[in-house]
């Protein structure tokens, strides 16, 4: 199979642009600028912007457990939808996946519903430190310190010695202070006995100080151990100032679009909708992790797509559940920020799609070259589009950015050299392929 984008603005590593062709075969980008001959398939690009596909390094798909509110194959659609071609799933299933067994059945159903490639995490317990070591492919460990469901809660000290003790895989880790969120959750709760608790308070319970603890005490560890870290969806000015006054090279950040462009007045016209784990900052919050990332101190722009439905998200505060949708907004969202000059193109490609291969070590993704995976996204930067809730894919059906104007939106994804995504629907017969980690 031979796929040809002619007349195209190619995105080269770095973000330098080049006019030209750009040839896919059997899978893998064959040329760049001239492709000579014909393709099984041509598309006259316009001169529009073609680009390597969006990894995102951590979406919740809810499958195995909660596939009324997303799935693997719904979730790979909307990622498509989106400019994404592979992501990288978390454990908090049900059941979780925390040995081969589990990994092996969602390597199964990736398998067969699947659009965009895919990867999986395992999940670290108190108990299964051989599995987490073990367990095969596998992205890395993810270490809930806080907000977890079922056996994922992995908050002791000497639980936390332990994992970062044994063993090289990278540990990606949810870093809130568990304890501190359940003083505060039920001093707030006594003090507004008998009283409505509007969703704002979620902020001040889960506190800067929640985030800063726990980051420091994972640091800490990482340190010692001289272990890999990443540590998942900062969210503090506090945290960016103490990466940027000591990061080993073996620490690695991440920042989502919530936290980069919703705040805590987004509380007052959407309410529960914007409560996220951890929560919504003031605005002095986004400017520092804007700054974070321009600089370096944060290395890439994960989404933490976790859907909930709109009936699940009605319900009053705090019994209302933490997350929101993401994956097939985090590219338009970005190349809107260019457009207003926020940052450039190769900020875009080091954040997307070449620093979460890295990262990760995903064989062979995130840059447009000769021999590497044709994984792309051709993006219209010339229109804008008004997103509404009835445009998404994803199964939630709604997303925390509806209303906003957005430019960027894919008009071909293509994954291992074939169109999964296609002017507004989704070509019969694609499929993803499961990540390969170096």
């Amino acid at each position: 199979m031979r796929l040809v984008f002619r007349n195209a603005r190619i995105a080269l590593p770095g973000g330098a642009t080049v006019d030209g062709d750009l040839a896919c075969r059997d899978g893998l980008i064959e040329s760049v600028q001239t492709a000579g001959g014909n393709g099984d398939e041509e598309v006259d690009a316009e001169g529009r912007l073609l680009m390597p596909g969006v990894i995102d390094a951590q979406v919740h798909f809810r499958d195995p457990g909660a596939t009324h509110k997303e799935d693997l194959g719904s979730g790979s659609r909307a990622a498509v939808r989106g400019g994404v071609t592979s992501f990288l799933e978390m454990p908090n299933t049900s059941p979780p996946t925390v040995n081969q067994d589990a990994l092996n059945a969602k390597l199964k159903t990736a398998a067969q519903k699947c659009v965009a490639n895919y990867g999986f995490f395992i999940g670290a317990t108190p108990d299964n430190l051989k599995e987490i070591n073990t367990a095969a492919p596998a992205c890395g460990i993810k270490v809930f310190m806080g907000s977890s469901t079922g056996s994922l809660l992995v908050d002791d000290e000497r639980d936390l010695e332990k994992i970062f003790a044994d063993g090289e895989r990278l540990i990606a880790v949810h870093a809130e202070d568990e304890q501190r969120i359940r003083r505060r959750m039920a001093r707030f709760k006594k003090d507004h006995a008998g009283k409505k608790m509007p969703p704002r308070l979620h902020t001040e319970i889960r506190d800067e100080h929640c985030a800063a603890a726990a980051t420091e005490k994972i640091l800490a560890l990482a340190q010692k151990y001289g272990r890999r870290l990443h540590i998942l969806h900062l969210s503090t000015a506090g945290e960016v100032a103490r990466l940027r006054e000591a990061k080993p090279p073996w620490v690695s950040a991440e920042a989502v679009p919530n936290h980069l462009l919703l705040n805590t007045a987004d509380y007052a016209t959407q309410g529960t909708l914007v409560q996220m784990n951890p929560p919504l900052r003031e605005a002095f919050h986004n400017r520092e992790l804007w700054r974070g990332l321009k600089d370096g101190v944060l290395d890439i722009i994960a989404t933490d797509h976790a859907p909930h439905t709109l009936e699940e998200k009605s319900r009053p505060y705090p019994d209302s559940p933490s997350g929101t949708p993401g994956v097939e907004t985090s590219l338009p969202l970005m190349l809107t920020e260019m457009a207003n000059r926020r940052c450039n193109l190769g900020d875009i490609l080091r954040w997307m799609c070449e620093g979460p291969a890295r990262l990760y070590r995903i064989a062979n993704k995130g840059r447009i070259e000769p021999g590497m995976d044709a994984d792309l996204a051709l993006v219209n930067t010339d229109d804008y589009k008004l997103l509404t809730d009835a445009d998404t894919f994803t199964r939630a059906n709604w997303s925390p950015f509806s209303g906003r104007s957005l430019t960027g939106w894919p008009v071909y994804t293509v994954v291992g050299g074939r169109i999964a995504y296609d002017n507004g629907a989704i070509r019969p017969g694609a499929r993803g392929a499961a990540l390969q980690f170096n």
